[in-house]
């Protein structure tokens, strides 16, 4: 059915791009891998290939096509595809290492950005696959450019596997350490979650879906005394205009590939540069620094009006749609977490109320992979409880202590080490088994 778009809302739109930095963020290709299973190992990788180089061969030259004829810049191009550990299970091999460098290969191939799928679905067990999958993950980042790799280990259906919590504790920890002379970036390339979309766009987690930023700082700013109806109002318009411009951008790109269109992600995604900030917004609705009392209704509030907004605007809105708050990557995060306003504790009650979870933290290097699980326990309760979608991407930066800074880059950023609890957590994580799904689980 033909998208219906005013002059006035071309215009609007125009202005935007103009003055107030709108871009897509990522468009997506979501490429389903089922049909490449093999028992052996070598067959898979030639299939994974020549499906992904065959899907995907003309998505980074027609996604710059579409920002030319549009006018509206798209940042990366991305590739997302079935779990991994899905498609490998029936493989005789004792790894999936040769798997995650055929990924790389293709997206290195193919010219996109980040390719996302190197993962396990385990909220209520481990098959041999799924096991196999997750101990490659710290060798497969290490080695690959592009790859990035997620576990799901909890859901409000199914409880939390602890068991897989405390092995991802262990992942983590490996993860960075053989990544020690970039800073621990293989951590950065991993994402523990409770409650997995199946289509995010959003790497590390991909699995499917097109996703775009909001411009809404300005909005904001320009009403600095109106009552919270009034903004959340003029939130959700922003929103509902750059939805349709995500949606419009979306369906060309899916018509030139040939391929169907999916989702509009309309999460507000920030990057480390100035004037890109969930942060910014915050404090422009009068909060001094993010982490000050406060923090945490205005969070609430703008997930909220991002999410209706962009709900009215499309019948196509999926993904995780809501305000990120990555440490790293928003440059007003970093500034609190620089002047002692923002503490991991405050940060995780942050995320009860917004997209996704504790996001790009960079936590010291001696932190035990013990402590590392305990922290995912907590995130997925938090997840499973509120029947909404949590995550964890810590990067335990080797050598590094609270007080310290580490530089990632790109849209990866830099972060200040941030301190965690000193207190043990080990008995806690060494329990095992399942944390029982919460009583609403039964509705049916």
């Amino acid at each position: 059915m033909p998208i219906s778009i005013s002059n006035e809302e071309i215009l609007e739109t125009i202005n935007m791009i103009e003055s107030e930095n709108l871009d897509i963020r990522t468009i997506t290709m979501g490429i389903s891998l089922r049909d490449c299973a093999h028992s052996d190992i070598d067959v898979v990788c030639d299939r994974i290939y020549k499906k992904i180089t065959t899907y995907a061969k003309d998505l980074v030259k027609i996604g710059e096509e579409v920002a030319n004829d549009y006018g509206i810049p798209i940042i990366n191009k991305r590739i997302s595809v079935t779990p991994i550990a899905i498609v490998a299970d029936a493989c005789e091999a004792p790894d999936y290492v040769k798997i995650a460098k055929t990924l790389d290969a293709a997206a290195r191939e193919v010219g996109v950005n980040f390719i996302g799928g190197f993962s396990a679905l385990v909220q209520k067990g481990m098959t041999k696959g799924d096991e196999k999958l997750i101990r490659s993950i710290p060798q497969a980042l290490a080695e690959t450019e592009y790859v990035c790799a997620s576990v799901n280990v909890g859901s409000s259906r199914a409880g939390i596997n602890m068991d897989a919590v405390r092995l991802m504790g262990e992942v983590v920890k490996e993860s960075a350490e053989l990544t020690a002379d970039t800073d621990g970036l293989g951590s950065a390339k991993l994402v523990v979650f409770c409650n997995a979309v199946e289509d995010n766009p959003f790497m590390a987690g991909a699995f499917h879906g097109v996703g775009e930023p909001e411009v809404v700082l300005n909005a904001v700013r320009k009403i600095p005394n109106a009552p919270f109806d009034e903004l959340a109002t003029t939130i959700k318009h922003t929103a509902f205009k750059v939805t349709r411009s995500g949606e419009l951008v979306g369906r060309e790109a899916a018509r030139r590939l040939g391929v169907p269109f999916g989702i509009v992600d309309l999460s507000l995604a920030p990057t480390p540069a100035v004037g890109d900030s969930v942060a910014d917004i915050l404090e422009a609705m009068g909060l001094e620094r993010v982490g000050t009392h406060g923090t945490t209704a205005a969070l609430a509030m703008l997930n909220d009006a991002v999410k209706k907004g962009g709900a009215m605007a499309s019948s196509h809105v999926g993904g995780l749609s809501g305000a990120f708050i990555p440490v790293s990557e928003d440059a007003g995060m970093i500034r609190a977490v620089e002047e002692d306003a923002l503490h991991l504790d405050k940060l995780e009650a942050m995320t009860c109320v917004c997209s996704v979870g504790l996001d790009m933290i960079a936590i010291p290097g001696d932190t035990s992979a013990e402590t590392i699980a305990a922290i995912i326990a907590d995130e997925a309760a938090i997840g499973m409880i509120n029947k909404k979608t949590t995550a964890v991407r810590v990067i335990p930066v080797p050598g590094k202590k609270v007080g310290d800074t580490v530089v990632f880059g790109g849209l990866l950023g830099y972060a200040p080490i941030m301190d965690v609890n000193q207190y043990s957590s080990d008995l806690f994580v060494k329990r095992g088994g399942r944390i029982p799904a919460p009583i609403h689980s039964l509705n049916n």
